[in-house]
């Protein structure tokens, strides 16, 4: 149980730049009181206590504004960031580190039984106020932009955008996966980048961990030269990027759009 606790705090850790320490994370994050409490929804509802499980969950709708339902299964390090208006339904399938924000809904378009509402595999990501609705499968990695409607299966690595949902890039290529990497080694989410996409600063950006992919490549390759050769120089650490350096800049575009 505390493994779990443990790894649900660091993943919140790992998406939210707002989160300082463990202790703010377990009182001040409702996302993560909500997927405790369904944890404990979920068991009473798997041992047949349907109606104390949904007891246990409307409390849990009343204490966070995110209903689950207690049939719902969720994965691991599951993080709903925000999480007011949240909704997700009976049937509904979530894999693990998945991430919702705030106003999403995973719900059902009929009322027969059995599987009426998705399934969200590994690493989906989805935006604001997007509504996820049908027995279909969001596939890994794959991310809904804010306030899309799906009501169709979405390819894994897919971004989907709009009323209704289409798809405007399929990253599953190598240059996307470099592009990736790159992102998350500098800490940038590179949310729908993509060449595909019409935005020219987007294209830029994908220019840019274009050429820093390469440049990455060339230093270690450098390094790998100096190492035989019996240097140390690369062993030394890189400088750390600090928000205080970027201060005046941010205050100085303030300023101008204001």
């Amino acid at each position: 149980m505390f493994e779990r606790l443990r790894e649900d705090i660091q993943s919140v850790f790992h998406r939210d730049p707002a989160a300082r320490n463990a202790f703010e994370v377990l009182t001040c994050y409702p996302g993560m009181h909500a997927i405790w409490i369904h944890r404990l929804s979920g068991a009473l509802w798997g041992m047949g206590w349907k109606w104390l499980a949904r007891l246990v969950s409307n409390f849990g709708r009343w204490l966070t504004g995110i209903e689950i339902h207690p049939g719902a299964k969720v994965g691991r390090r599951f993080f709903i960031d925000h999480g007011m208006g949240i909704v997700i339904g009976e049937t509904a399938e979530i894999g693990d580190d998945v991430t919702l924000y705030q106003g999403v809904t995973l719900g059902g378009t009929s009322w027969n039984k059995g599987k009426r509402h998705p399934t969200l595999e590994d690493g989906v990501v989805v935006g604001a106020g997007a509504k996820v609705l049908g027995p279909f499968t969001v596939g890994a990695g794959a991310k809904v932009g804010s306030n899309a409607v799906v009501t169709k299966a979405v390819p894994a690595g897919a971004t989907v955008v709009g009323i209704p949902g289409r798809i405007i890039v399929k990253s599953d290529d190598e240059q996307q996966a470099k592009r990736k990497a790159m992102a998350e080694k500098l800490g940038f989410d590179a949310y729908g980048v993509s060449e595909d996409m019409p935005d020219p600063v987007a294209r830029a950006i994908g220019q840019l961990l274009d050429h820093l992919q390469a440049v990455d490549g060339r230093l270690e390759g450098m390094c790998g030269a100096l190492k035989d050769l019996g240097s140390n120089y690369c062993a030394k650490d890189l400088p750390v990027l600090r928000d205080e350096d970027f201060a005046g800049v941010k205050d100085k575009d303030d300023s101008q759009v204001g």
